[in-house]
């Protein structure tokens, strides 16, 4: 028999230990497994992993009603169980997994480090990514737009001094088409947090609700979505709070706004409510952080001796603008915080820093609180300033400054082709219905805005965030058959607050500057909150302010910034970032009811600059015009393998699509180009002019050349030659026109029969005519059959 080999050894000596490691493991008394380390015997390493993994294995499953055909159902247990948290969230087809996962050592961000990836799979759809590599690359706008939904939902809730870098990641596992994941991936991150160890103040519930034909629709199809006026996103905490907005609406009526609210809100409580009752089944006791990072109370007492009547004396001060009101600060704050390390030399500087950022805070939200007055000298509903402009640039399409205090936005209009409308992604196609769109705005904010220095590359998630808010606010007004694809630039050129909302109103007298047809101009404005909780209970808001047009120091010093945009009549867009664990119902509908009152005073103001959108666009302009092409030039007209309509763009800088069979649409971006476009066309087409010719007349045609098939005629000088095959030129059967003692020049008689409807083909014969009936010979006239659509009525008013 052979020796066993060394492999088999070690084999047999595995075997043995794995024998003895339960013995030894009991005998330990811990919950160890042992692994060979680098140096002499065994070293014990925490079987972390695998309990987590038993911890999460048991299965569980909740329900909630969506309506009679429907269920809304969350799971865990079966998938992904080495994550903290994970759920899988399934209404009718549609399934996303979700998982929640976070370090246990602090990091060293002064910020809480959340981290959320909404993917969306080709697979899950059943497609393959179009891409090179045939699989999905970088992350789509729309898989961004919905991260950053799912983190402004889920962010207030976690504790306050939380710095522990966290996860959450939204894997979509099917998608049928009939129901959004967007919202499953919502509650989905609520559940996995809620099942998880992870310290988070949870759950929350989401829900989309439509308005269709005025009846508001809980989670509606895509085919329902079709149909409604509002595409509402809103995510709801215990006790009916409200904890993220987020809304796109055709001109919706603010009574028909805020009822969809409330029955969104009543929603929320039943995903709630089934959460709740999966975590306390399946769920984890939560675990003790290492460290909260929150300033000692002693430290922050002295920072307010210190620093408190200083503070308040910048904040008093209403000559301060923003900059000079920063530098006053941050004197105060360099002066405090050598202070402190000179008593405290032991605290860390994270505890120094955010010791003098609670006073700052608490001074700056007393003075609103106690006094109804801002740091500006404003009182709670005032607006700043507005200063409007339209037409700053005479090449571009359309251009607008809007000025609202010490925010300043230049946004300018764009008309291309309709070829130029953007192209969706599989995913958002299929969940969407929109396979592209032909309005766009974009956001940019670059950083000599708030003076400063960055580096200048592609969008951030902020600027495409904002930039899709305020797009959302436009769009409706917009027509929807407008000829040409439009994008709108909004570039933020100072910024102390709401440069979305500044980008909503310089767009729409940006468009109505260039001409665009919208059905009513669009104002946007942002309203802003500080709360104060009752001593006694911390969760209830004791007493409250909103402020109307808030600066960029009151959203960052305060508990909302809820943005809205509409006309006079109704709302287009709103958006609630909401920075505490939720609010009530009474603060958001008030917030609509000042939010509405401010828009129709910056209406007001926007409509002294342009009251409404010009009758005509431009002279400098894009032209469109439209070719007709019969189907028997149409081969001539494009030319081989599209050479002719190759070449016409590049010469001319034009764009050519075809309508339909005999329609072409002729894009230029200028007269001018509009204008070599046409002679280029007419050079094309001067050899080739049709004549009306009437079925069954006989023509005198002239042979142009002699083939073995038959002969080519020409029945007018301009004319293409067409064949005249062997069988219609006699009687007999010939093998070649020099049968019959035909020549190139001769001209012999022919009938027209029409032309065939499968190529568009002229249908000639001799042979027809051999016979001896008396005919007639027509006389042709020269007409052209290639005509650009722009001048068909000059062309009949001077034929008439």
């Amino acid at each position: 028999m052979a020796a066993p080999c060394a492999v088999d050894m070690k084999l047999v000596m595995f075997r043995g230990i794995c024998r003895f490691l339960p013995e030894r493991a009991s005998a330990l008394g811990t919950p160890f497994v042992w692994k060979l380390g680098t140096g002499a015997g065994w070293q014990p390493v925490r079987r972390t992993h695998q309990q987590l993994w038993a911890s999460n294995a048991v299965r569980g499953r909740v329900s909630v009603d969506q309506d009679s055909s429907r269920k809304l159902e969350i799971s865990t247990g079966k998938l992904a169980r080495f994550a903290d948290g994970c759920a899988l969230v399934q209404l009718g087809e549609t399934s996303v997994m979700v998982t929640a996962v976070s370090k246990t050592k602090p990091t060293a961000s002064q910020f809480m480090p959340l981290v959320v990836d909404y993917r969306q799979k080709a697979a899950a759809a059943g497609r393959i990514p179009t891409t090179y590599l045939r699989r999905e690359m970088g992350y789509t706008d729309n898989e961004i737009l919905t991260s950053r939904i799912i983190d402004r939902s889920i962010r207030p809730l976690f504790p306050s001094g939380y710095f522990y870098d966290t996860q959450i990641v939204c894997n979509l596992i099917a998608v049928d088409g009939v129901n959004d994941p967007d919202v499953l991936a919502i509650n989905g991150a609520s559940a996995a947090l809620a099942l998880s160890d992870i310290p988070w103040n949870g759950p929350i519930g989401a829900v989309r609700v439509g308005l269709v034909d005025g009846e508001v629709v809980i989670n509606p199809t895509r085919k329902e979505m079709a149909l409604s006026t509002l595409n509402m996103i809103l995510a709801g905490g215990p006790q009916n709070r409200v904890v993220m907005m987020d809304a796109a609406a055709e001109n919706v009526l603010q009574q028909d706004f805020c009822h969809a609210v409330k029955m969104g809100v009543k929603h929320t409580q039943q995903i709630i409510l089934a959460i709740q009752q999966l975590a306390k089944e399946h769920g984890n006791p939560k675990r003790t952080p290492q460290k909260i990072f929150a300033p000692p109370a002693e430290i922050v007492e002295y920072a307010r001796q210190l620093a408190s009547e200083k503070v308040c004396g910048v904040f008093s001060d209403f000559t301060h603008d923003k900059v000079s009101r920063d530098d006053a600060i941050n004197k105060i704050r360099l002066e405090t915080e050598e202070q402190l390390r000179d008593k405290f030399s032991e605290a860390e500087p994270f505890e120094i820093m955010e010791a003098f950022n609670v006073v700052s805070k608490d001074v700056f939200r007393n003075i609103v609180m106690n006094e109804y007055v801002r740091c500006d000298g404003r009182d709670l509903r005032s607006l700043r300033n507005i200063n409007c402009e339209v037409d700053m640039y005479k090449p571009l399409h359309g251009s607008a400054l809007f000025q609202r205090g010490q925010t300043q936005v230049l946004c300018t209009v764009a008309f291309d082709s309709i070829e130029s409308s953007i192209k969706t992604d599989l995913i958002t196609t299929l969940i969407s219905g929109v396979k592209e769109k032909n309005f766009m705005l974009h956001y940019e904010f670059p950083p000599y805005a708030t003076n400063e220095i960055g580096k200048i590359v592609g969008q951030n998630r902020r600027e495409l965030g904002h930039g899709a808010l305020a797009e959302k606010a436009l769009k409706p007004v917009v027509p929807k058959e407008f000829p040409f694809t439009i994008r709108v630039t909004a570039e933020v050129l100072e910024s102390n607050g709401s440069s979305s909302m500044a980008s909503v109103c310089a767009g729409s007298m940006a468009l109505m500057d260039a001409g665009v047809p919208i059905s009513a101009p669009v104002a946007g404005v942002a309203v802003g909150l500080i709360t104060k909780n009752n001593p006694e209970k911390p969760a209830e808001i004791e007493d409250y302010r909103l402020l109307t047009d808030i600066l960029g120091i009151e959203d960052y010093n305060g508990d909302m910034d809820f943005k809205m945009a509409g006309t006079s009549k109704g709302i287009t867009a709103l958006q609630a970032d909401i920075k505490i664990a939720g609010l009530p119902l009474k603060i958001i509908m008030e917030a609509v009811q000042q939010a509405s009152a401010a828009k129709k005073e910056i209406l007001t103001l926007m409509n002294k600059a342009i009251p409404k959108p010009r009758e005509k666009r431009k002279e400098n302009g894009p032209v469109l015009e439209t070719v007709v092409v019969p189907v028997s030039k149409r081969a001539r007209f494009v030319g081989p393998g599209g050479y002719n309509l190759r070449k016409l763009q590049a010469e001319t800088g034009v764009t050519i699509s075809q309508v339909d069979e005999e329609t072409f649409s002729v894009f230029a971006p200028t007269p001018s180009a509009m204008h070599e476009a046409t002679e280029f066309i007419s050079e094309l087409c001067k050899d080739d002019q049709e004549q009306q010719l009437e079925f069954g007349a006989v023509y005198t045609a002239t042979i142009t050349e002699i083939r073995d098939i038959g002969v080519m005629v020409k029945l007018y000088p301009n004319m293409t030659a067409v064949l005249l095959h062997n069988s219609q030129l006699d009687h007999r059967r010939i093998k070649h026109p020099s049968a019959i003692g035909l020549e190139v020049g001769q001209q012999i008689q022919v009938k027209y029969f029409g032309r065939d409807p499968t190529d568009g083909r002229m249908r000639l014969s001799r042979k027809v005519l051999q016979s001896p009936v008396a005919t007639v010979v027509k006389n042709l006239s020269d007409k052209n059959s290639i005509v650009m659509g722009a001048r068909e009525s000059s062309a009949s008013s001077a034929s008439s």
